[in-house]
């Protein structure tokens, strides 16, 4: 490949496009250690069902200074999210793991009481055996200066190194944390689709602050606009038409939230009688947006309340399904056995607390994975395809070893075999709040034999997971019945 000499605008050009045979670019630049100019390599690539990212490596042939970074092309995630993985000592697989560290992301070890921020490493692809070696090599390089001036100081340097590596080489135990508030970092499961049991991954929700490392955040919030007029809620909110719009004004409202699926889904049911307009912060650029509410209520299910919002700012949109009503007493687990088309086009509806389970293929999904989904059987299998292939990029990429590929390949054609019907199988959704949902195939739901309903008692683990343990509904419940009068016989 013949590099091109170009200027940087051709090579922000270049990342912004959707060309994925990108040429190398070669950009002068300075170089910080001697000052003269050397030349930066750029190449735009794509890892294999990963992101797409921008290999840059600089070489000064004045000083022999050389490094290179990795920088993620794309756009930030919707949710930050955070890698546990535990290691046991003696175990030198799950170093091997690989671990991709972008420059947004810090890396803790709670044993040593360590952290590796955003700016150390920044933009690597390594091992995590790598990260730490990497880690303890920059903390011994000004090791000799360090005793001449503070003694001390080194020699307490010289044993947390010898605790870290022996971290880096298997002897101790500990646990590796990958916190991204951008969502772009990732670390290797050699066992999935299934779940691996060293290994818990956490999508949240980015605070104000995270934000603003990200460089979305301009100021502090004001309760003034740029006109030096306060921001009035009742006014926005009576701008909107809300209050007396039918269906055609709820499916207009919803379209706009990118969720097709959901205004498909919701609307076969009923339509709202009032959709809800307030303001609401985007979830990318923490601008000001629109957020479009209606309740509903589905038929052998419960109240739902549906939102979506849209951002003309930076072009985020994002749906929700949030149960209404309160939480139920038990938890409850649904099977559907699936043998024909018709089975493929249940409506589907999983909370972001039901875990997914299909015993014929050996694929289950942890509590939470993919979120809050309204869509069909056939389209939850889609989408849990669609996404294993997302996270799990490394798993396809030319390091990969001939055994686990065709592992993959094959799981790949058994999924494709679900969607196929060449064999009946089964969809298990488990949802400790009991907020999911599989429609049923007839009018009566006690006949149909392909799906049934179990409701058990959550375990303590659970209600502590999800905050229940520490609820006190005493003064709720003694609330509703001073307030609850039963009507008297003369009316």
């Amino acid at each position: 490949m013949k590099p091109q000499i170009v200027d940087v605008r051709s090579v922000v050009e270049a990342v912004s496009s959707e060309d994925s045979d990108a040429p190398l670019y070669e950009v002068e630049s300075l170089c910080m250690r001697c000052g003269e100019n050397g030349i930066t390599r750029f190449l735009l690539t794509l890892i294999p069902h990963f992101r797409k990212i921008l290999l840059s490596a600089f070489e000064c042939p004045h000083c022999g200074e050389r490094n290179n970074e990795v920088q993620f092309a794309g756009e930030i995630q919707p949710r930050g999210c955070c890698y546990r993985l535990q290691i046991p000592a003696g175990d030198q697989k799950v170093l091997n793991r690989q671990v991709m560290k972008s420059e947004t992301s810090t890396i803790k070890i709670p044993e040593l009481d360590f952290e590796i921020p955003p700016e150390a490493q920044r933009g690597s692809l390594s091992t995590v055996e790598g990260i730490l070696l990497r880690a303890a090599d920059e903390l011994e390089a000004l090791q000799e200066e360090r005793k001449k001036v503070d003694p001390q100081t080194a020699e307490a340097i010289d044993q947390f190194m010898m605790k870290l590596r022996a971290c880096a080489t298997g002897d101790s135990s500990f646990a590796f944390i990958l916190d991204d508030p951008a969502g772009n970092s990732f670390i290797e499961n050699p066992l999935a689709p299934s779940l691996d049991p060293l290994l818990t991954i956490q999508a949240y929700e980015r605070t104000r602050e995270q934000v603003a490392s990200l460089g979305y955040l301009v100021g502090e919030p004001s309760a003034e606009t740029s006109e030096g007029e306060s921001y009035n809620f009742s006014d926005q909110m009576q701008r909107e038409p809300h209050g007396s719009v039918g269906a055609r004004a709820g499916r207009r409202a919803i379209a706009q939230g990118n969720s097709a699926e959901i205004a498909e889904a919701i609307f076969r049911y009923t339509a709202p009688e009032e959709v809800m307009t307030f303001p609401s912060t985007c979830g990318a650029c923490a601008t000001n947006c629109d957020c479009r509410m209606f309740v509903t209520n589905i038929p052998y299910f419960q109240e739902v309340i549906v939102m979506a919002s849209a951002c003309d700012a930076c072009g985020y949109r994002n749906s929700e399904v949030k149960p209404g009503g309160c939480i139920p007493l038990k938890g409850k687990k649904i099977k559907v056995y699936v043998k024909n088309v018709n089975d493929l086009n249940r409506d589907v509806i999983k909370s972001d607390t039901a875990s997914v389970e299909i015993p014929e293929i050996d694929l289950e999904l942890a509590t939470g994975t993919l979120g809050g989904l309204v869509t069909t059987v056939e389209g939850l299998i889609s989408k849990i395809s669609e996404s294993l292939e997302r996270v799990h990029g490394f798993t396809f990429g030319d390091s990969l070893d001939d055994t686990r590929k065709s592992k993959w390949k094959e799981f790949r054609v058994r999924i494709d075999k679900l969607r196929s019907l060449e064999e009946p199988w089964t969809l298990i959704i488990d949802d400790a709040l009991s907020n999911s949902f599989i429609s049923p195939a007839t009018d009566d739901i006690k006949d149909d034999n392909q799906l049934t309903f179990e409701e058990y008692e959550r375990s303590w683990e659970q209600n502590e997971e999800m905050g229940l343990n520490d609820m006190d509904t005493s003064s709720a419940d003694a609330a509703y019945g001073s307030a609850h009068v039963e009507p008297s016989n003369d009316g």
